[in-house]
């Protein structure tokens, strides 16, 4: 009797188990799927520039945002969520001066976190008293920022995490990065009508909504409802890709979106802050632009709703910058490649017209500068000026700022001044943009692939490229790039590669490199890249991984 007992409670949780993985497998591959309308992730690729606001009732430590939750004692856990929501009171929030400040930025939508992992609801919800109605503030936050965004003319982004830590922690679960395999558990349909009648409180109470960011996994579920209640949202994480502190490898001709922090931190923080400087920044919206995505660009409030001071200068300059040049922001496409050494290239969507952006370089105003382009070529009809200028005047010079160009056998030469005056010295370090009307491409770009690499040892790297859509016998070169892995948020503040040698490429053949006395307790980074016709083509990024820990 005892064995039959046994065997049958194994049988039990041997089907459990079962069915528990086989959820988790069609959950993974449910998030695949994408019902989005077509005509907003076009819209999306249009807009190609957001503003993202992390922010919850933990901003007032400064903390992380959530995850101090993880690994956390009871002691903390229970101060968390009982102690922290009473000194909770943004009083000084002003939902239209934040949406004025996106609006001039050139932000064409925002996103708000409305709930993150802890479970704290920055609306006035019936599905738990863990909200913003039960702090000091008693205001609904989600209103008034939808009232603001829409009076500004900005698109609704509501922020949605599926996970509830909250609700696990009552039902005595583990809370853990991923919670798949506790959700799996018999509570999960208690858990699904939980999260669904918050999204159904999100999506029916506040008019339409526009887009909806869903982190933390979970998403079959709460796409379907997202969908079934608004079935033009447009869902980025969760439907599309959305690289997060980084930007796409190369170009994507389908609608992406990059998430990037203007610190090193989602929320708040008001010590060691290493922000991304302006130009920085510029220069992460140009490259996620050329490659055909949109970014979202994070601040984290501080607690009493007013922006850092220092992101709000720095989104500032951002501003500027756009104001200058959102003629070359809005409407654009990848070009046939993504860029010449420091110069990016978009197209705009409807003509022949390229934007080349010139970055990294020191540049006085009245100073003529000339470049060669090799990817481009002139037609008779082709007209060329520098977005934001009239090519006419500049103030306090005698001197004469036409655009000009010449089409040789070398390429495109270009003859350009940077004569606007934007700040009252002469040291604008940002980039200037190159309109291009009537140009044609002056090559067929072919496909570098890096593949896996292989890491003999704990210094060593065997490093493996090719070549698609190569015409027999044609004239390239090919190599690889590689760096060590900065980490998750640390890679975007630089994008300094090593590089090795370039060698004539063999037709047909995979081409390897090997890399010696590297740091064996560190990642690296590789990439293949191949020289046609004097420019440089990257190809896809692969992590190698380190073989041994540091001591």
């Amino acid at each position: 009797m005892l064995g039959r007992l046994s065997f049958g409670v194994l049988l039990m949780v041997f089907f459990s188990v079962t069915i528990a993985k086989a959820q988790i497998a069609a959950d993974a591959k449910a998030s695949d799927y994408n019902r989005n309308n077509p005509k907003m992730e076009e819209w999306l690729q249009d807009a190609g520039f957001g503003l993202f606001m992390h922010w919850s009732m933990d901003s007032q430590l400064g903390t992380v945002i959530s995850h101090t939750i993880v690994g956390s004692s009871e002691d903390y856990q229970d101060r968390y969520y009982n102690e922290l929501p009473k000194t909770f009171n943004p009083n000084k929030y002003d939902a239209m001066e934040v949406a004025r400040l996106a609006k001039l930025s050139g932000a064409k939508y925002m996103v708000l976190t409305t709930k993150h992992h802890s479970g704290f609801c920055m609306w006035d919800t019936k599905t738990t008293d863990f909200n913003i109605m039960n702090t000091p503030y008693q205001k609904d936050i989600v209103k008034e920022y939808v009232d603001a965004c829409r009076k500004m003319g900005l698109k609704v982004g509501f922020y949605y995490s599926p996970e509830d830590w909250l609700f696990l922690r009552k039902k005595g679960a583990l809370i853990k990065r991923r919670n798949r395999d506790v959700i799996a558990k018999p509570f999960r349909k208690e858990y699904d009508v939980f999260m669904q009648d918050q999204l159904r409180e999100l999506l029916t109470n506040y008019g339409k909504i526009d887009i909806m960011f869903l982190d933390g996994g979970y998403w079959p579920p709460a796409k379907k409802i997202c969908w079934e209640i608004q079935p033009d949202i447009l869902i980025t994480r969760g439907a599309l890709n959305s690289p997060e502190q980084t930007v796409a490898d190369v170009i994507q001709h389908d609608a992406w979106e990059a998430c990037i922090t203007m610190n090193n931190q989602w929320a708040y923080k008001p010590t060691n802050k290493k922000i991304k400087h302006g130009t920085r920044l510029i220069e992460i919206l140009i490259e996620t632009r050329c490659k055909g995505g949109a970014l979202v660009l994070n601040v984290g409030p501080k607690p009493n709703g007013e922006l850092d001071i220092v992101e709000e200068e720095t989104l500032r300059e951002v501003a500027a910058w756009n104001f200058v040049n959102s003629e070359a922001l809005y409407n654009v496409r990848p070009w046939i490649i993504a860029r010449e050494n420091n110069i990016w290239f978009s197209k705009s969507k409807d003509s022949n017209t390229i934007y080349a952006y010139i970055t990294k370089i020191d540049w006085e105003r009245g100073d003529r500068k000339k470049f060669l382009l090799k990817s481009v070529k002139a037609t008779a009809n082709t007209k060329i000026s520098v977005v934001g200028q009239n090519d006419l005047v500049c103030e306090y010079q005698y001197i004469i700022p036409t655009s000009k160009y010449n089409q040789s056998k070398a390429g495109l030469e270009i003859s350009v001044v940077r004569a606007q005056r934007i700040y009252n010295a002469n040291d604008w370090d940002n980039p200037i943009v190159v309109k291009l009307e009537n140009v044609e491409p002056a090559m067929e770009p072919v496909t570098p692939v890096t593949m896996e690499p292989v890491r003999t040892s704990a210094d060593r790297i065997t490093m493996k490229g090719s070549i698609d859509n190569a015409a027999k016998n044609q004239s390239l070169r090919i190599g690889f790039k590689y760096r060590v892995y900065g980490g998750f948020h640390e890679s975007i503040y630089s994008d300094k590669w090593e590089s090795t040698p370039l060698k004539k490429w063999q037709s047909g053949k995979v081409f390897e490199t090997k890399l010696k006395k590297l740091d064996g307790t560190k990642d690296y980074q590789i990439r293949t890249v191949v020289e046609q016709n004097g420019v440089i083509i990257e190809g896809k990024i692969i992590k190698c991984r380190k073989l041994k820990q540091a001591h």
